[in-house]
């Protein structure tokens, strides 16, 4: 069976279909973490705008929240 591992990541891929295996690889490539345990995360957050997007929907009809905070 065809097999790939990950030289940044250490992450071992495995398919019987050699196209799927590439295909794979690509889309790892593209989201490997690059060191295993990192963190993951493809938004740039401002923490500073942590605030919901649309206030004037924040709250339902009766006033309460709508979104967990």
């Amino acid at each position: 069976m065809p097999e790939f591992t990950c030289p940044d990541c250490g992450k071992r891929l495995f398919h019987e279909n050699e196209v799927t295996l590439k295909i794979e690889e690509t889309i790892h490539g593209k989201f490997c973490r690059k060191k295993v345990g990192e963190t993951q995360s493809f938004m740039h957050r401002d923490l500073g705008h942590m605030s919901t997007f649309d206030p004037e929907r924040e709250n339902d009809g009766t006033g309460n929240p709508i979104l967990k905070k």
